[in-house]
């Protein structure tokens, strides 16, 4: 096996087998530290713990206390809303869900139906019931073609819109549990580590901002990764 040289903060280097990921870097160095990392930098860019290095590389860990780290951690959360939502309203679509400075929203289309205050808790609980299931973010490399087909069958016209200013070959989908979602990442390694959930509140959100398109539902959350005291 080849091996390749990764460049710590601290300027140290160590060699590792080709493909290790930051989790399995973090895990050689202690195993507190692999509990607690949450994303990782390689060469300058944001990536999942999980995902393989194949070349020499400047190797960054993110935790929690990382700025990175919570935005990683909040953006998976937005996923895991987007996979409860879809257990509980088969058929609701969704435009984006980004991490933000306090935590996160998404933007989804609920077609005829309506949410308000009162389904939050619901929401809540079921997040942290599929939180349990400590379900693996998976990332995958889709062709435009087959991403077109994905979105086509579901019926989102919002990915699909999305999809027309992607190019073949830099398009990649998450999966965690039963949610597939057209995303750049990186996410956490898995949904054990979201353990309190929060959903803050409700308000309309023009699709893409534009005051002539469809007004969609933007959901307000935020998460943290120790139960409520």
């Amino acid at each position: 096996m080849q091996m390749i040289n990764i460049t710590l903060p601290d300027g140290s280097v160590r060699q590792y087998e080709q493909g290790i990921s930051a989790m399995g870097i973090a895990l050689s160095i202690s195993e507190g530290l692999a509990r607690n990392v949450l994303a990782a930098s390689v060469n300058g860019e944001i990536w999942d713990a999980s995902r393989a290095i194949s070349a020499d590389a400047h190797v960054k860990l993110y935790t929690w206390n990382d700025k990175e780290g919570k935005a990683t951690y909040w953006h998976s959360s937005a996923h895991l809303m987007a996979e409860a939502l879809e257990a509980l309203y088969p058929g609701i679509k969704f435009g984006i869900g980004p991490a933000i400075d306090n935590g996160y929203y998404y933007d989804v289309d609920t077609g005829a139906m309506t949410l308000t205050p009162a389904d939050l808790p619901k929401i809540e609980e079921k997040m942290l019931e599929l939180a349990r299931q400590k379900s693996t973010y998976v990332r995958k490399d889709v062709s435009k073609a087959d991403a077109i087909a994905y979105f086509q069958d579901k019926q989102d016209e919002y990915k699909l819109e999305l999809l027309e200013g992607l190019e073949d070959g830099s398009i990649t989908f998450y999966t965690q549990g039963n949610f597939t979602d057209l995303c750049r990442g990186p996410h956490i390694p898995d949904t054990s580590s979201i353990k309190a959930v929060k959903l803050m509140n409700l308000a309309g959100a023009y699709w893409r901002g534009d005051e002539k398109r469809k007004q969609m539902t933007r959901i307000y959350g935020i998460t943290f990764p120790k139960a409520k005291t």
